[in-house]
């Protein structure tokens, strides 16, 4: 917890998970990428928002229907605003950045459902999200409905066959949807998603010293996970950081001795111990 930023986002993930405030998380998570955001700069982006779209273009303000709610919070943000999904460039880091998302109008399902269910709950609608296979998107009970809704295509109302269609393009093949896909998503659960796209993210681009901040993160979040200690030692390595990946990687050993790659993991210790033995 030498990091500040991390100590803050501890902070933050403690509490009970239904008393979490999310898209203030998703600012201090964000923070590992920007240690001097204003927060409170971005949390009164997203309270304009909620004043903003609780009046209709004609200068009506709409009253306590939920469902006329949301159909105006849908026409304001993704209309009106231009909130959309950046189909040109889907993988920037940026789009899984609260912040870069409210300044730039872009992101992918999961940060733009974000903005959706906290810009929702400041108008009163308990939106919530919902982990479909491959593709995210946002639910509101109202009565004993549920609507489903895609914000990454621009607020699109979804229907079950619809989802169907969508869960099929997102993953190349189909998979019969059953209730439990529409679970609601846990904030921590929620935050979890958005740090795991970020670290597939700069995984990709071999950026690990971001990688490693993500990882810290996640380990705050889910520190049963033995995998992500795994993950933090191939980062550290690739770092230049032996001794702490040697540490990673018999955290690891001890606690998944059955598992799959553990021959491979117990090879890449081995070497960094060779390493460590050749500069002393």
């Amino acid at each position: 917890m030498a990091d500040e930023a991390l100590r803050q986002f501890a902070v933050e993930v403690e509490r009970p998970d239904r008393d979490i405030d999310l898209g203030r998380a998703a600012l201090v998570m964000a923070r590992s990428e920007d240690p001097d955001l204003d927060i409170a700069r971005y949390l009164s982006r997203l309270d304009e928002l909620a004043a903003r779209s609780a009046v209709d273009p004609d200068g009506v303000r709409r009253g306590a229907d939920p469902v006329a709610v949301l159909h105006r919070l849908r026409e304001f943000l993704f209309a009106e605003v231009g909130f959309a999904g950046n189909r040109r460039d889907y993988f920037d880091p940026r789009n899984s950045l609260l912040n870069e998302v409210l300044d730039r109008r872009l992101g992918i399902p999961i940060t733009l459902s974000l903005v959706l269910i906290e810009v929702g709950r400041r108008v009163g609608l308990d939106l919530h999200g919902i982990g479909l296979p491959g593709h995210f998107i946002t639910g509101l009970g109202v009565g004993g409905d549920r609507i489903l809704l895609d914000p990454f295509n621009r607020g699109r109302i979804l229907t079950a066959d619809s989802c169907q269609s969508v869960v099929t393009k997102a993953v190349g093949r189909p998979i019969p949807l059953r209730e439990s896909h529409f679970a609601r998503v846990g904030k921590r659960q929620f935050l979890a998603r958005m740090l795991n796209n970020l670290r597939a993210v700069f995984w990709k681009r071999e950026e690990w010293d971001k990688v490693v901040p993500v990882l810290d993160r996640l380990l705050v979040l889910a520190p049963e996970v033995a995998s992500l200690a795994r993950d933090r030692g191939t980062a550290l390595a690739r770092l230049g950081r032996p001794y702490q990946a040697t540490l990673e990687w018999e955290r690891y050993l001890l606690r998944c001795p059955e598992a799959d790659d553990y021959e491979q993991v117990r090879a890449h210790l081995r070497q960094a111990r060779e390493q460590l033995a050749r500069l002393n």
